[in-house]
């Protein structure tokens, strides 16, 4: 009788929704950010060894479905996405993600991951990352403006790796901002729930902003922003999507990730193609300065982008194996005979 059963070479490795909340809650949220950003630092201070491309985008009414490839030519990563801000009321995520990571010298994928959970780590973070170098260092307080599924991620990295001791949430939906609230109750923060933007922001070094809807919005006006804040857009993230009064965006020094990608789909759509803005990796690679004054406006336009995906994606990969926290797949085909894949269909056929 025929062997049908999967040789090893055939199995991929599968970090699941409950596997990765299991490596999460085993290191803790908060530490997982923190490692997550140490590593994201790290490949950035080796940009150039990555192939970079700006996402590919199918863009709908309904919202967008991206793919973010990268290599650094010895991992090859992606990450599949969506944005469907009109989700929430359906019943579903407002964005849902897997991934892939895959060795380049065979091309055989290593890892399976789901993506939702860990693009919030990710993108907290790449917050984490940016604050590190563009916030004033005696940032303490927080403004969180937009209170949904990325609030408290982003709350509890700002806490443990910066120091920021309380956070001000605002949202225009109060229940999102209660759930915030009750989330990170005993968390060490000290939570505000606040009734504007504008009561929010009062006193806050550091201003999040973090909305949902796919359109061009004013969250914050020019007249808000003061002097030395750091600003951290991460809401506006496809076309005819932002946050920020483009006033705001002319009285920043303004850091991107990926100056194509951001120049389509972040704040900065709003500026000339031309309007100067830095690279966040010649900053970390200590090539161009962060913040160099104290009534410095920094602004991280974040959109997001593979290579902090790929980061994100190696650290499970590492964690996956030492904690076992996976299933194997039956993923590819491996007939004995490399060449005889169609034998191989015909055994099945016949067994």
């Amino acid at each position: 009788m025929t062997d049908l059963a999967p040789s090893r070479l055939a199995m991929v490795p599968f970090v699941s929704v409950a596997d990765m909340m299991r490596i999460v809650n085993a290191a803790g949220v908060a530490q997982t950010i923190a490692a997550i950003a140490d590593r994201i630092e790290a490949d950035f201070v080796r940009w150039e060894d990555f192939d970079k491309v700006a996402r590919l985008p199918s863009h709908s009414e309904e919202g967008v479905i991206e793919l973010m490839p990268t290599s650094d030519g010895e991992f090859y990563g992606f990450k599949y996405v969506n944005g469907h801000p009109a989700n929430m009321a359906r019943g579903f995520q407002t964005v849902t993600a897997f991934g892939v990571l895959a060795r380049v010298d065979t091309g055989y994928p290593v890892m399976l991951c789901e993506m939702t959970v860990l693009t919030a780590l990710r993108t907290a973070a790449m917050s984490v990352v940016a604050a590190r170098h563009l916030a004033p260092k005696n940032a303490r307080v927080m403004a969180m403006i937009g209170n949904g599924a990325q609030c408290e991620f982003q709350a509890l990295g700002f806490h443990h790796c910066l120091g920021v001791e309380e956070v001000r949430l605002y949202d225009v939906d109060a229940a999102a901002t209660a759930k915030a609230a009750r989330n990170l109750a005993g968390t060490g923060l000290r939570v505000v729930s606040c009734d504007s933007a504008e009561d929010a922001i009062a006193g806050a070094q550091i201003i999040t902003t973090c909305t949902a809807d796919k359109k061009q919005a004013t969250i914050l006006t020019d007249n808000m922003v003061g002097a030395g804040v750091h600003l951290n857009a991460i809401g506006g993230d496809c076309p005819g999507k932002t946050e920020l009064h483009r006033d705001i965006l002319l009285r920043a020094d303004i850091f991107v990730e990926y100056p194509p990608q951001t120049r389509v789909e972040g704040e900065i759509q709003q500026l000339d193609a031309d309007h100067p803005v830095t690279e966040l990796w010649r900053v970390i690679d200590g090539q161009v300065a962060g913040r160099t004054g104290a009534d410095q406006i920094t602004l991280f336009d974040s959109v997001g982008f593979a290579t902090e995906d790929f980061s994100a994606l190696r650290h499970i990969h590492d964690e996956m194996r030492r904690t076992g926290h996976f299933v194997d797949l039956d993923m590819l085909a491996d007939p004995d005979d490399p060449r005889d894949l169609f034998g191989m269909v015909q055994r099945a056929r016949d067994a």
